[in-house]
């Protein structure tokens, strides 16, 4: 993963470019019908059930739009949830809370459909020694909380984008001349230009679990679409040479059999791709 400074400073451009898109010019509604020097109050309204994410991230906003917006909280990210539960209030000028409305809902609805679909994932493996990994499935433009969702709901982030983690895919050892050749090239590259970076090689079948583990420096496998018995074997092959990951269409029907086939992690982008967000509002508290 990326250093915690690179990831604050991507949650800033998420919020920074989210005003952007939203406020252009200027909030005209409010602008039009409430006066500047009003102040008022709401309250994160819960309207669904899960893990609620993205409190925290909802306070940077309101703290970008205006740092004098004040925000009281009263349930904190990963926390569970449920119809008619009050998250926090916010409190300051009415214009500057209706600013940042929509991106505190938008931000805190998907982060909170994320973190409960990855703690379902989590209980599911409960007892094994298994870990839920994302992938780079992302909203584009929205990564940083996506991910940090996924830490929120008990899951493990995977590399962040393309330069902080060596991924030798399919593709890549094809177009390579084979997978050999691939991690040969892959490990010249990082020593001529001095990059430290982990290095993780995707295989198809056995052969290619067997063909991998001829090379040194592997830090991870990923036994990609493979049936039970030949991921359970996979595992087998491998030893304690590398760490092993399993992905491929796995769902809640299935990750629990892979997970005990032995592997330390499962990825999924279902995680990110495939979720229907929490259901939340921002009402005014009439005063």
């Amino acid at each position: 993963m990326i250093s915690e400074a690179q990831f604050q400073n991507e949650l800033k451009g998420i919020i920074e470019n989210g005003i952007r898109e939203d406020i252009g010019p200027g909030d005209y509604s409010s602008l039009a019908c409430i006066p500047h020097s009003a102040n008022g109050k709401a309250k994160l309204l819960v309207k669904d059930q899960g893990i609620i994410a993205g409190v925290a991230f909802a306070k940077m906003i309101f703290h970008h739009v205006d740092p004098n917006l004040v925000v009281e909280t009263f349930i904190e990210d990963g926390t569970p949830v449920a119809y008619g539960d009050v998250v926090f209030h916010v409190s300051g000028s009415s214009q500057s809370i209706l600013k940042a409305e929509r991106l505190v809902l938008n931000s805190m609805q998907r982060m909170s459909a994320i973190a409960t679909k990855t703690n379902n994932y989590v209980k599911l493996l409960k007892g094994t020694k298994t870990k839920v990994l994302d992938t780079r499935k992302t909203t584009p433009g929205f990564r940083a909380a996506e991910k940090w969702a996924v830490k929120i709901g008990g899951g493990e982030n995977h590399r962040f984008a393309l330069y902080d983690m060596i991924m030798l895919k399919d593709n890549h050892n094809d177009f390579a001349g084979g997978i050999t050749n691939a991690i040969a090239k892959t490990k010249a590259y990082l020593s001529e230009n001095n990059l430290d970076l982990k290095i993780i090689v995707e295989a198809r079948n056995l052969d290619e679990i067997k063909e991998i583990l001829q090379s040194e420096g592997v830090y991870r496998i990923l036994i990609d679409n493979f049936n039970y018995d030949d991921t359970r074997e996979a595992v087998r092959l491998i030893g304690t040479q590398c760490l092993t990951e399993s992905s491929g269409n796995i769902n809640e029907k299935t990750i629990r059999n892979y997970a005990d086939c032995g592997v330390d992690y499962i990825s999924s982008g279902a995680l990110t791709h495939s979720v229907y967000n929490m259901d939340l509002s921002l009402k005014a508290i009439a005063s």
